[in-house]
């Protein structure tokens, strides 16, 4: 950390669900209707979000255990997740929103000069509608999905794809909502930042973070040009 307050970065890189975006309920709403389909029993939304985190495979692994006979991994791989996939494509934005304070933020710290970039376990065409519809794509130089990038996070490839990507020059930091998020940070050699919300059942400030935000506006005064 530099003399002033806060991280000295030129690039950030953020995470998506759950530190940007609540998807929480077009994910759970996707789940159920699978889960329907298979005569099983809805979850509530609550008993889903805590799936979520990990990205889609374990949230239908976890969701289907938690209803019954967990589903057998080829049944999961070549039937499950492709028809959730596509569920969720077709409903992926009915009531996914921002996060208070995000678009304002992203706005005020690309205004500084900042360079933004995604890195983020959901997969790229999934990413690429979901921000295109929330008109927040142009706020990122970069923006890397799970199969877009060498290896997903917590990988540091995943982070360093995501850099080389944005043109990044200078310190860099992440943001994000998860102990997968800090876990590449650290293997990156990142700074990371946790915001207070999001899809992680660990306490946050249990997890090690260099700083857990009070809110996502707080952001702009705990990083500062490099």
């Amino acid at each position: 950390m530099s003399t002033r307050a806060g991280f000295p970065a030129r690039t950030i890189i953020f995470d998506l669900d759950g530190t940007l975006v609540d998807t929480a309920p077009d994910l759970a709403a996707a789940a159920n209707r699978l889960l329907a389909r298979h005569h099983r029993p809805p979850l509530p939304v609550e008993t889903l979000r805590n799936f979520v985190g990990s990205g889609a495979r374990v949230l239908l692994e976890q969701a289907f255990a938690a209803t019954g006979t967990p589903p057998e991994p080829d049944i999961l791989d070549g039937e499950l997740l492709p028809a959730f996939l596509m569920d969720y494509e077709a409903h992926i934005a009915d009531h996914s929103r921002l996060y208070p304070g995000v678009r304002e933020t992203l706005t005020a710290l690309r205004t500084r000069g900042h360079v933004l970039a995604i890195a983020t376990n959901k997969p790229q065409k999934l990413t690429e509608k979901l921000l295109s519809l929330l008109e927040l794509r142009d706020h990122f130089a970069a923006v890397i999905g799970r199969d877009a990038a060498p290896r997903p996070k917590p990988d540091r490839a995943h982070l360093d794809h995501a850099l080389a990507a944005s043109g990044h020059r200078g310190p860099a930091v992440m943001v994000g909502d998860s102990i997968t998020d800090l876990k590449a940070a650290r293997a990156a050699a990142l700074p990371a930042i946790l915001v207070p919300y999001g899809y992680t059942a660990e306490p946050l400030h249990a997890l090690g973070a260099d700083l857990v935000l009070s809110e996502f506006a707080a952001l702009i005064d705990c990083i500062h040009p490099a």
